[in-house]
């Protein structure tokens, strides 16, 4: 099997690039490099032994975690601004 490591690096407004040896920089294809039908998506997931789904008993069990650092930055605010618009201790955002 012929594998390829593609250095990716995300700017700050968002967009992914591909990292050339060169180390100059292009813009990944609008396109995937290779499309998949749903089947095969569902098919490769489930063909990695590492990513496996999670059973209804795991889902239970498992401990929810809010993602406040992805939230914030979603919304562009300071850790300060997220705990003074959500009433939320600085400390609280700064221990998560």
């Amino acid at each position: 099997m012929n594998e390829t490591t593609i250095i990716a690096r995300m700017h700050k407004d968002g967009t992914v690039v591909e990292v050339l040896p060169d180390g100059s920089e292009r813009p990944f294809p609008e396109q995937p490099m290779r499309p998949m039908t749903e089947e095969e998506i569902h098919a490769a997931a489930f063909s990695d032994p590492d990513a496996l789904p999670m059973t209804e008993a795991e889902l239970r069990s498992a401990r929810r975690v809010p993602r406040v650092k992805t939230m914030r930055r979603a919304l562009r605010l300071t850790q300060e601004e997220f705990a003074v618009r959500y009433h939320i201790p600085l400390g609280t955002l700064r221990d998560s």
